[in-house]
């Protein structure tokens, strides 16, 4: 939605480009443990062009360990830190006020809106010292190509979208769009113009049919959200009683006695042990698909290259056999994976499928001009959009702030409950894939809490003893470590681990909120205020 609203459209410079720039910042994300890819180009304009590396996010992760700058931030305060470098980009003359005539919407109603946002500011909401604030402000405010590789960590926030709004707005002040090795990036979907007829039926779909948001699968099962009831359900790649937030709620829903739950997955994992019926399904290997990309441009078909074991089948298989028992046509469901996947790339305009495995990939990445937005951003003006039309990206859009600025609808610290909590990802696990891997499992070590040492001689914590965090939705214990790579008041809970991994087998997303973002919903995953106790002395008085 952020990016939408000052973009336009879902796509931007060349990842690639990376290895061409002087100042890479790398803002709510973490590509050493989840994007390996792009640390070779930034490993390579380190090495080649002496270019630095700023990571910005609440706790160091394994990036910010390899940065020459990291900026551990409060959870949900980006936008705040972002403001405070446009107002010094206009306050020392670092603004490309050329540039923003031409490509953007209101600069000079930016820069009066931006005179009282300034590193003070910014200091008080973000937990940042000015000095810390300056400093970054002055090195990418004077290096042309600066490259920002924004994460998905910080939008997992009620106020995500205006985290990457302000966020985007950076490169449009600098002019840094303009120049190779500039500008951000958060992803590139839009280029990939996938005709999905085919593939999702949209020519006989039931536009009647509801569609339900995922991240609020607890509030739909446990009849929160007032619609009709779900009696049947079929789950095919997701693992939502371990993954989706409010998991306690989710539990509640998957277990009503008048739900009928099929799971089709190739492990027992939390969904499936609460199944009516699990049906097993293929591998990556063991069928034919088609594969795009968040950040990178190049189309790829994953041939199937072993015949699947036993029963397993494919998505693909399991909807076109269900298809035929209920006695539902289309064209689609008497077509193999690879006979949509060669109509699906010439319907989307792009070769064959015999073409693109003829060259292994097609690399579909647009002209330096058009990727750069040097023909106009996405907006029907083709202008950036320093004023963010919010009515048009969601329903939910009361009190957001049109211009860049700090959005304080996120959960804030309380005095009941005075920790924000982040849960990012485990480096050896990505979402609940790969946490039934013993060597994953084995890597990862256990269920953990970073906390700061403040924090921790404050409540009686002590290095790997037990710890109880837990909120208005639920309670979970885990394993302490003293860490001071984050702000006091911050702790972390690196996931997602199996909740029978954890002491009493309830996982991290007990705690996080099915609340929709603003304006147009989206999980909250890092956006959650909790208490934190030490168990021992919690556990005796809940004996007592």
């Amino acid at each position: 939605s952020g990016w939408a609203a000052g973009v336009g459209r879902f796509a931007g410079p060349d990842s690639r480009e990376m290895a061409e720039s002087d100042l890479i910042v790398v803002w709510g994300g973490n590509p050493v443990a989840t994007q390996v890819n792009a640390m070779i180009h930034i490993t390579r304009a380190r090495k080649e062009r002496g270019a630095k590396l700023v990571v910005i996010d609440p706790y160091r992760t394994g990036t910010a360990l390899v940065a020459d700058m990291h900026l551990a931030l409060r959870p949900g305060t980006d936008a705040a830190l972002a403001c405070a470098v446009m107002h010094m980009a206009f306050r020392d003359g670092h603004a490309d006020r050329a540039y923003m005539a031409k490509y953007a919407d209101c600069p000079d109603r930016l820069e009066a809106h931006l005179a009282t946002r300034g590193p003070a500011w910014a200091a008080d909401i973000t937990g940042l010292t000015v000095a810390e604030i300056e400093a970054f402000g002055a090195l990418y405010n004077s290096t042309p190509r600066s490259f920002i590789r924004s994460g998905y960590g910080f939008t997992r926030m009620r106020n995500g979208a205006t985290a990457l709004h302000a966020v985007t707005c950076l490169p449009t002040v600098t002019g840094a769009w303009q120049h190779e090795g500039g500008g951000a990036l958060w992803g590139q979907r839009s280029i990939y113009h996938w005709d999905k007829t085919l593939i999702e039926g949209l020519d006989a779909v039931d536009t009647r049919t509801r569609v339900l948001d995922m991240s609020r699968i607890g509030a739909i099962l446990t009849g929160e959200d007032k619609g009709a009831p779900v009696h049947a359900m079929l789950v095919q790649n997701s693992n939502p009683a371990l993954v989706a937030p409010d998991s306690n709620k989710v539990r509640r829903g998957l277990l009503r006695d008048d739900l009928f739950v099929a799971v089709h997955e190739q492990f027992m994992t939390e969904t499936a042990l609460l199944a009516d019926v699990v049906l097993p399904a293929t591998m990556f290997m063991e069928h034919d698909d088609l594969y795009g990309a968040s950040a990178h441009s190049h189309i790829q078909i994953g041939a199937k290259l072993i015949a699947p074991p036993g029963e397993c089948r494919s998505n693909h298989e399991v909807i076109a056999e269900l298809a035929r028992l209920l006695g539902a046509e289309h064209r689609g469901f008497n077509m193999s994976a690879m006979a949509i996947v060669d109509e699906t790339l010439r319907a989307s305009g792009w070769p064959s499928a015999a073409e693109v495995q003829a060259g292994h990939w097609l690399d579909i990445m647009p002209p330096f001009e058009d990727a750069h937005f040097l023909t106009g951003f996405g907006h029907a003006d083709k202008k950036f959009h320093f004023a963010a039309d919010w009515s048009k990206i969601g329903p939910d859009h009361a009190g957001m702030p049109v211009l860049p600025d700090q959005f304080n609808a996120h959960d804030q610290a309380s005095e009941d409950y005075p920790f924000r909590l982040v849960t990012a990802p485990a480096r050896q696990f990505l979402n609940s894939t790969f946490t039934e891997t013993p060597t994953s499992q084995k890597r990862e070590g256990r269920p953990t809490l970073l906390i700061h040492p403040g924090d921790a001689a404050r409540i009686g914590v002590v290095d790997g003893g037990l710890v109880q965090l837990g909120n208005m939705r639920g309670e979970v214990l885990l394993h302490a470590k003293i860490f001071d790579g984050l702000q006091p008041g911050v702790v972390v809970a690196e996931s997602v681990w199996p909740a029978a991994a954890h002491i009493g087998g309830v996982g991290i997303n007990a705690l996080t909120s099915d609340a929709p973002a603003f304006p147009a919903g989206g999980a909250v995953f890092h956006d959650t205020a909790i208490w934190v106790r030490d168990a021992a002395a919690a556990l005796a008085v809940a004996a007592e």
